[in-house]
Order: structure tokens, then C-alpha cells, then sequence
């Protein structure tokens, strides 16, 4: 018999535990279902910048209080080039500021958050397809582990799958986005040593750039500009550290054993529609940015606010207008965050076959927002977020 549930949601990533949750306030039952084991997603490390909005959501609805305890605020980024450093100060340009805390470490508080009130979540089972997306009762259909088949029906089902979503098909067809793949990548570390710095660097170099960051009190994550077609394997971590040197001189880092290492290609893609019918995308599986930006969980964040009222409308009210305008709705902040990582990832990558008038004017365009409270307000505003739809 098919499980009947309000919304049916496909991913137990960010946007589907968050937009769960959110509906569970209201009092609108789901059925979350993901392909992974609840281990594999509590503890696959990802990014982890969180807008002052995301923080805001996660904390007030009662999905997360660690957000504010483990996780640690940030008032500004570093941006360094011509070999110096340049502080932008976001709490004194804005006003706001962003958390690091890991991706994983969210989905461990989303994850004990639901299951706490009851939710029916589902690890180890498979969506196939979706089928009936224009009409009241869409179906999923999917398999679990041992290969028995699962039957979900629904008012709504929203796919929050990632970037290789089963479900987007359903809303665009095989080829509905925008699409543009960056000549770059970034190599990635994950490595056993404390902090090289208290905030983020960014960092141009006549070599490329590299980023800074850190996971935890003993972990650091960082990433250097790559070709997309490199190995993770291969360089030694002799030669990782030489690299690392090289595109951020002047800082001192503090090097430890390597214990992950992968290559991040980038990509943009928009959805031209996020919802056919009762058929909704959200997250990834709508969109994806470059990293450079820190757009991404923060932009699924973004979508689940939207689509819960447009929801708690259709469902309790029986109120169409803001389900039928989520897509319009979404995709304006979709765009703006598009532009932003662009901007960042064009103003700090050195771009294959750059001439040396493209490198001046790239250290000029720096210099012009470094040197410009309006500009470094640009900066803050857009690395920090803007005010979530309501």
C-alpha cells in the first residue's frame, strides 16, 4: 500500500530536513526519504558558512542551538593580494556577520531535531522517478535497501536531491537551466593542525588563488586553484604545503598531516523553473554556485523559508498565490547570489591565459574595493546575506 503523506520530501540533505522541520511547526506532516545512511550524512564534511539569516532560522525555530555554542561567529573576512592583507570589517560595514559551522554538524542537529518529534525519515531508500506532477496526489516511487519497492503518495512533492536530483527532471525536462562550468577548480585539504588564522583569507596571487579556512579547534580546510582535470593524488604533502606558501605570501601557516584531499570542479546552473505542478525543487537540485561566494547551503536555506509560507498557504489555507509564484519568487535571490559568487570567483582566480592586463586590472578592481567603504559594503552585505523573504 503507498505511504500517504502532506509533502513528500526526496533528501535528508539541508533543504529537506529544514523544510520538514519547519512544516512540522505547522503542524503539516512529511515523509523525508534519502538514498544514504544517516552515518554517511552525519559525517561527510562539507562547508560550513552560515549567513546571519541561516543562523537566525536554524536557531529560532529550534532546529539547531549548537549553531550558536560550537559554531563561531565571524565579523569580517581577510582579502590579501600584492602581498598585504586587507580586513572587511562586516559587522562595521552592515552590521551582521556569518558562522562557521560545518554542513554535517547541521544535519546532525536537523536529524536528531525530527526524529525527536516523531519524524517518518527514511535512510537507504532510493527515489526513481515521480510521476502525476500535474495533478493533486503526485507519486514518488522509490526502492529501499533490500530492494522493495516504495510508494509515496502526496499533495506535494519537493525534490531536494542535489545537483544530480532524480526529481529535476519531472519539473524541467532534461535540459531546463542555465548553464556555464569555470575553467578552475579548487584542490582541497582537510589537515590535523590548529588555525592559521582567526578569520577566513581569500587570497590572489600572481600563481592563483588559495583560501584559508577552518573546520574545528584542530582541523583546518584549505583550497588553492587548480586545473579541473588534476588528481587528488597527485601531489605529495610536501608539495601541498610548497603550494599553499606560494599564494599566500606573508601569512605563516600551520601545517599538520593531510587526511583528506579532493578536487572541487565549479559550476553554475540555474533551473528555469523550480515547481511544475505540485513538483517543487529546492537547493541544489535547483541551483548550484561556485564556493567562492559561500552561497550554497545558504541559498537552499533561503528556498525552504519561501516555500514553507507558500506551503503552510496551500495546505491550511487553500491559498494557490504563493505556490504558484515560488519559482518567480526564489529564483530572484537564486540570481543575485549567482552574480555575487561570479563576481568573487572572477575578482580573485587567475584566469588560464590572462594576460597581464587582465591581472592589473584584477589588482585594480581589489584595490577598488578595499579602498571603498561602499564597495567593502558590497562585499559584507552579499558574504553575509540578504534579508530572508517572509
Amino acid at each position: 500500500m503507498p505511504v500517504r503523506t502532506r509533502v513528500a520530501v526526496i533528501g535528508a540533505g539541508p533543504a529537506g530536513l529544514l523544510l520538514s522541520h519547519l512544516l512540522g511547526r505547522h503542524g503539516i506532516e512529511s515523509v523525508v526519504v534519502d538514498s544514504r545512511s544517516r552515518v554517511e550524512i552525519e559525517t561527510t564534511i562539507r562547508a560550513g558558512i552560515l549567513e546571519q539569516g541561516t543562523v537566525e532560522i536554524l536557531s529560532g525555530s529550534g532546529a539547531s542551538d549548537r549553531v550558536l555554542t560550537a559554531g563561531h561567529r565571524h565579523e569580517g573576512i581577510e582579502l590579501r593580494f600584492d602581498g598585504e592583507g586587507h580586513r572587511i570589517d562586516f559587522t562595521g560595514s552592515v552590521g551582521r556577520a556569518v558562522w562557521l559551522y560545518p554542513q554535517h554538524e547541521v544535519l546532525k542537529d536537523l536529524i536528531a531535531a525530527r526524529l525527536t518529534a516523531g519524524q517518518d525519515l527514511r535512510f537507504g531508500v532510493t527515489a526513481e522517478r515521480v510521476e502525476g506532477a500535474e495533478t493533486d496526489r503526485p507519486r514518488v516511487l522509490a526502492r529501499d535497501a533490500g530492494g522493495h519497492t516504495v510508494e509515496i503518495e502526496a499533495d506535494v512533492v519537493v525534490g531536494a536531491d542535489g545537483s544530480r536530483s532524480v526529481v529535476r527532471e519531472t519539473v524541467t525536462g532534461a535540459y531546463g537551466g542555465s548553464f556555464r562550468e569555470y575553467p578552475f577548480a579548487w584542490f582541497g585539504i582537510l589537515c590535523e593542525a590548529p588555525p592559521s588564522s582567526e578569520e577566513l583569507i581569500y587570497s590572489n596571487s600572481p600563481d592563483g588563488f588559495a583560501l584559508i579556512s577552518r573546520r574545528g579547534p584542530g582541523v583546518q580546510r584549505m583550497y588553492f586553484q587548480c586545473d579541473p582535470g588534476t588528481d587528488a593524488e597527485a601531489y605529495t604533502e610536501e608539495r601541498l604545503w610548497e603550494i599553499l606558501r606560494s599564494r599566500v605570501p606573508g601569512v605563516t601557516l600551520n601545517e599538520g598531516p593531510v587526511f583528506q584531499r579532493d578536487v572541487l570542479r565549479f559550476r553554475s546552473f540555474v533551473a528555469h523553473e523550480m515547481r511544475r505542478g505540485r513538483v517543487v525543487l529546492v537547493g541544489d537540485a535547483a541551483h548550484t554556485v561556485p564556493p567562492t561566494g559561500a552561497k550554497g547551503m545558504n541559498l537552499a536555506v533561503a528556498d525552504v523559508v519561501v516555500l514553507t509560507e507558500a506551503l503552510r498557504a496551500l495546505l491550511l489555507d487553500g491559498d494557490e498565490s504563493l505556490f504558484g509564484a515560488f519559482s518567480d519568487t526564489a529564483r530572484q535571490r537564486v540570481w543575485k547570489a549567482q552574480h555575487f559568487s561570479w563576481w568573487m570567483t572572477s575578482m580573485l582566480h587567475r584566469q588560464p591565459g590572462a594576460s597581464d592586463f587582465d591581472h592589473w586590472r584584477q589588482l585594480g578592481e581589489l584595490r577598488s574595493v578595499v579602498e571603498s567603504a561602499a564597495g567593502r559594503a558590497y562585499l559584507a552585505e552579499g558574504y553575509t546575506g540578504w534579508p530572508l523573504a517572509r
